[in-house]
């Protein structure tokens, strides 16, 4: 129940939808327009749908190998 409430919260939704924004942004930034307009869509849907979100983040992740395209190497 306690879960069902913070997944449901309006911070925990905006925080989801940030954060899916700024992987958009960093998809952009990189010269990758397909996967930045697709993660523009996810944000969109994200705020009804937050483990959409959620799962388009783990699905990065899977594809990058667990790194950070963020941090320099």
């Amino acid at each position: 129940m306690v879960l069902k409430k913070l997944l449901g919260s309006t911070a925990t939704r905006s925080l989801t939808v940030v954060s899916v924004l700024s992987e958009a942004k960093k998809a952009f930034r990189q010269g990758n327009r397909t996967r930045g307009l697709l993660l523009v869509g996810v944000a969109v849907l994200t705020w009804k749908w937050l483990l959409l979100g959620m799962a388009a983040q783990g699905v990065l992740k899977l594809v990058r190998g667990g790194r950070s395209n963020s941090s320099p190497a």
